[in-house]
């Protein structure tokens, strides 16, 4: 297995790590709930679970 023969510099590995970048997540509106959620993720709105402006899940009534 290969090792480096001397130690990179802190520029070196500066420069390699410039292309890493943190973005903003992507929002979205709901149509059906009119809720703001992260795309591409099911969010819950009013006790249920939503993907795509569909209902996926419903919470389940609590036993008392």
């Amino acid at each position: 297995m290969p090792n480096p023969k001397r130690r990179h510099s802190q520029q070196r590995s500066a420069k390699r790590r410039t292309h890493y970048k943190a973005s903003e997540t992507t929002l979205s509106i709901d149509s059906t709930t009119g809720e703001t959620h992260v795309r591409h993720r099911a969010h819950v709105s009013e006790g249920k679970l939503y993907y795509k402006g569909k209902v996926v899940a419903e919470k389940a009534p609590s036993r008392a």
